[in-house]
């Protein structure tokens, strides 16, 4: 479900730009950015690059892309 917010013109028009970059709306764009925030703000300890590997690791999750963790091996 859709809802009307108040956003800044200055986050809207990054989104604007950015969202050309990845392909997304720029509604899409603005909820990817609250994504990662809300995460970052749940896990301090994470930096962006551990919560977007962690994103895609859940995608792949959800299409059934798993493969057992073998601890020691590799990285």
């Amino acid at each position: 479900m859709a809802h009307a917010i108040r956003i800044s013109d200055e986050i809207v028009d990054s989104a604007k730009i950015l969202s050309k970059v990845e392909n997304r709306s720029v509604g899409g764009q603005i909820e990817y950015w609250a994504k990662i925030g809300k995460i970052a703000e749940e896990n301090p300890d994470f930096n962006f690059s551990m919560i977007k590997d962690l994103l895609v690791a859940l995608e792949e999750a959800k299409h059934g892309e798993l493969e057992e963790y073998k601890f020691g091996e590799g990285a």
